[in-house]
Order: C-alpha cells, then sequence, then structure tokens
C-alpha cells in the first residue's frame, strides 16, 4: 500500500510540472500582448493630461491677478489705521519721558549744587595763595641784535638801506670781473671752432659791418640762416650794429664755417666786454659744439651704411 501511495504522488508531481511547464508560455504571450496596449493607453492619457494642465493654469493666473486688488486694498485700509494708532501712541509716549525726565533733573540739580560751591571754595584759596606770594623776578630783556653789514662796510639799520646796499654789491661783482683783453688796435681777438671749420675773428666798435675772408657777410654767406646764425650773439648781448668783425675761415663747409664765425665772436665779445659772459653763456653761445661727422667703418660703406644684401 505503502509503495503505491509514493507512485500516486509522483504521478502527481509530474503532473503538476506539465501543467507549469504549458502555462509559463502562456502567461508570457499574454504579458507580451498586453503590454503594447498599457503603452498605447497611457500615450493617450498624456496629452490629456498636459491638456488639462494647460486649461487650470490660466484660471490659477486669474485668481491670482483677481485676489491680488484685494490684497493691496486690504493693506492700504489698514496701513492709515497703524499711523492713526501711532500718532494717538506719541504724545503718551511723550508724557511719560517728561515725567521720568523731571525727578532725574531735580536730583543731577542738588547733585550739581554742592559741587559749585567746592569750585568757588577751591578759587578764593587759590587767590589768596597768589596775593600771599612773593612777587616774581622781572623778565630778563632781549639781546640787541648786531647791526648788518653790507659788502662796503656800511651798516643797514632800515629797509630803505638795502637798495643802496644791492647796489654796493652789484658794484663789488663787476670790480671781481676780469680786465677787458684789446690789443693796440682796439681790437679783441679770439678763435672759434665748429665741425672741420676753424675761424680768426677780430671786433672792435663801430657800425655792424662784417667781412669775411675779405669779402662782405652778404656775399660770402648768400643764405639767410647761416648769416641769422652769425648775428644771434650780438642778439644775445644787445650788441646789434655796435660791432665790426673781420674774421678769417678755413676748412669744413658754408654751415660749419657759419658756426665757427659764430662762436669766435660770442668768445671775443667776452674778451671786450666780460659783463657779457652770463648772458652769452646762458644762451649757450660760449660753448664749444662737439658735433662732428662719424668715421667710416670697415666692411661698411660709410659710418652706418652696410653693403645691400644678395641672396644668390
Amino acid at each position: 500500500m505503502a509503495e503505491d501511495d509514493k507512485v500516486t504522488e509522483n504521478e502527481k508531481e509530474a503532473e503538476a510540472a506539465k501543467e507549469a511547464k504549458t502555462k509559463a508560455p502562456k502567461a508570457a504571450k499574454e504579458a507580451k500582448a498586453k503590454a503594447p496596449k498599457a503603452a498605447k493607453k497611457a500615450k493617450a492619457k498624456a496629452p490629456k493630461a498636459a491638456k488639462e494642465a494647460k486649461s487650470k493654469a490660466p484660471k490659477a493666473a486669474k485668481e491670482a491677478k483677481a485676489k491680488a486688488p484685494k490684497a493691496a486694498k486690504e493693506a492700504k485700509t489698514a496701513a492709515p489705521k497703524d499711523a492713526k494708532e501711532a500718532k494717538t501712541e506719541a504724545p503718551k509716549a511723550k508724557a511719560k519721558a517728561e515725567a521720568e525726565a523731571e525727578p532725574e533733573a531735580t536730583k543731577e540739580a542738588e547733585t550739581e549744587a554742592p559741587k559749585a560751591t567746592k569750585e568757588e571754595v577751591t578759587e578764593a584759596a587759590e587767590a589768596k595763595a597768589e596775593a600771599e606770594a612773593p612777587a616774581a623776578p622781572p623778565e630778563a630783556e632781549p639781546a640787541p641784535v648786531p647791526p648788518q653789514v653790507d659788502g662796503e662796510g656800511r651798516t643797514i639799520t632800515d629797509l630803505a638801506d638795502l637798495g643802496t646796499a644791492g647796489d654796493g654789491m652789484a658794484a663789488a661783482e663787476l670790480e671781481q670781473l676780469p680786465e677787458p683783453k684789446i690789443d693796440d688796435h682796439g681790437r679783441s681777438y679770439a678763435t672759434g671752432k665748429r665741425k672741420d671749420a676753424v675761424a680768426r675773428v677780430w671786433i672792435k666798435p663801430g657800425t655792424g659791418q662784417i667781412v669775411v675772408n675779405t669779402r662782405p657777410l652778404e656775399t660770402y654767406f648768400a643764405r639767410l640762416v647761416l648769416r641769422m646764425i652769425i648775428g644771434q650773439p650780438f642778439a644775445a648781448a644787445a650788441r646789434v650794429d655796435q660791432y665790426d668783425v673781420t674774421c678769417t675761415v678755413k676748412g669744413g663747409g658754408l654751415s660749419g664755417q657759419a658756426g665757427a664765425v659764430r662762436h669766435g665772436i660770442s668768445k671775443a665779445l667776452t674778451l671786450y666786454e666780460p659783463a657779457l659772459r652770463k648772458p652769452l653763456k646762458s644762451g649757450g653761445f660760449l660753448t664749444r659744439d662737439s658735433r662732428v661727422v662719424e668715421r667710416k667703418k670697415y666692411g661698411r660703406h660709410k659710418a652706418r651704411r652696410s653693403h645691400q644684401f644678395s641672396k644668390r
């Protein structure tokens, strides 16, 4: 009997397994068939939900707009009420503050009164002490200022004396100037240089005639710029048409020779009138211009000019 029961149980399990195997593919087929249907339903519901949301949005906006003026009106009505309350409360607060301040002021007055009396007592004691103290010795008189002395030994006691003192200083400066160098013919001689030109210049008082290499200035230096360069020292020293000039020039070109003559005239003026050195020096007429032509270098056509480049 036991064996028959086991056989029946085994047969039941085998039948259950067969049924499960047969049902599994059917369930899978049913799930596959239902999936597209569910997707179609979801797709169909999505636009409906979007339309509903779009239709609800303007309604919510309209409701918010309708509520906004109501809230503003409520705020406006509440504002004057608050202001009225503040106005009614302000005098009450002032009255309270005044009531509290009066006893404090009385207390302060009572405390300051004895202080004032103490200060009066101390002032009276100080006044008594000063009256009883011995008198202070008189202050010493300031030492007298020594008189100022100018260059000639004269004392300066007033501002009016400063003018005469300045004249004395100017005279002292004139005395320190070197003596003029004038030859037996009443001339002063100097040499001037510019570039490669060298000029020998003689000046003497006259009417402003200038002779260069035995020729008048207008014929030797035909260019107006060169004649202007030569007349610059006389204009700086305020001696235009007051000296006759005789000079000889060698070397260089006309521009360098004009600069050499100007240099020589400037030096000759300082020798004839030493007081003219300051204006001529400030104008730069006494300085020898050291600018000369730069020497040629080997490997170049001139001082800086290089050979023309040739690629081939």
